[in-house]
């Protein structure tokens, strides 16, 4: 009796200890499967990021069918595909002289030639028509078959900003490479709150400076070591131009871009690298792109987000 009372008991324990093993590891495999199902999540929703970029790189007025950046002098500057003009526009895009473009002080009119067919937000352009004052809330855009055009200023210069829909680029356009989506590269950050209203300096392409308001930087840590970024303030999000180690060899030359969101009330927000992408300026020598700002370049490799793929683009930038 005695002997079955003991084997009754070392049979309890046996299948108590059984029951709490098959309990432990339930729950590591549970905790694993989570942890692998938000991963694949989160790598998904940068793909899927990804693929929006791409799209939008694709479309008729990308920066893939940027052909043309053309500055204005005062006074008249005519405009057509043929070689006498001030503005040449590619050949066969648009009519010998199409017409002309007066900038007059911060105003510029569009004046067409008979025969031109040009329109000027949808509405066919008769003879002359204003396309650009400081108070215009957007620019306006003009097209003529596959081309579309608009006033853009920078600084204290006046440009036609020419893009084509039937782009060589756009054409030939494979993608870009990126580093694989790293869980590591998305880090709690803060945003160092400026006590009073700060502009910071922001050199660009031309090599013009402008000076932008600056929030404030942010601040995160990585490996232990601390790292702080100046921000701009777009809209709803905070805009950071940056440079690292791999600028140049395995990132574009000139420093990434990357969005984030605003901090919340604790003033506590995510910078995630794995969305850090190439400046419009890889993709065109028409652009005007913003470089990063010295205190914005970080000592170390940033092994996250868009690699440059292209090769480099040859800038032929007229009167600059």
């Amino acid at each position: 009796m005695k002997s079955l009372f003991i084997t009754a008991a070392l049979t309890g324990i046996i299948l108590t200890s059984c029951s709490q093993t098959q309990t432990k590891d339930e729950a590591e495999t549970q905790a694993v499967t989570s942890a692998f199902e938000v991963d694949s999540a989160y790598v998904a929703s940068i793909s899927q990021w990804h693929a929006e970029r791409l799209e939008n790189l694709q479309k008729e007025d990308s920066w893939l069918a940027l052909v043309g950046l053309y500055w204005l002098e005062p006074g008249e500057n005519t405009f057509g595909s043929a070689a006498g003009n001030s503005i040449v526009f590619p050949e066969g895009k648009v009519t010998a002289q199409a017409g002309r473009f007066v900038l007059d002080g911060g105003e510029v009119k569009l004046q067409v030639n008979t025969g031109a067919d040009i329109t000027l937000d949808g509405k066919q352009v008769q003879k002359e028509v204003v396309v650009h004052t400081s108070a215009m809330e957007h620019a306006p855009e003009m097209r003529h078959g596959a081309l579309k055009w608009v006033v853009i200023k920078r600084g204290d210069k006046y440009a036609v900003r020419l893009w084509d829909a039937e782009s060589e680029a756009r054409k030939t356009f494979e993608g870009i490479e990126r580093y694989p989506v790293q869980a590591e590269w998305r880090l709690e950050a803060r945003l160092e709150q400026n006590p009073l209203p700060k502009q910071i300096a922001i050199i660009n392409v031309l090599g013009q400076t402008s000076q932008e308001p600056s929030p404030g930087a942010v601040v995160f840590t990585l490996n232990g070591q601390q790292y702080r970024l100046d921000a701009l303030e777009e809209g709803k999000e905070l805009f950071i131009i940056f440079a690292d180690q791999t600028n140049g060899t395995e990132t574009y030359g000139s420093g990434r871009y990357l969005y984030m969101p605003k901090p919340d009330a604790s003033g506590k927000t995510v910078i995630d690298f794995n969305k850090a992408y190439t400046p419009p300026c890889a993709f065109t020598g028409y652009a005007t792109c913003p470089l990063p700002p010295k205190q914005n370049f970080l000592p170390i490799a940033v092994t996250a987000g868009e690699k440059s793929t292209l090769e480099s683009v040859e800038v032929k930038r007229l009167g600059n």
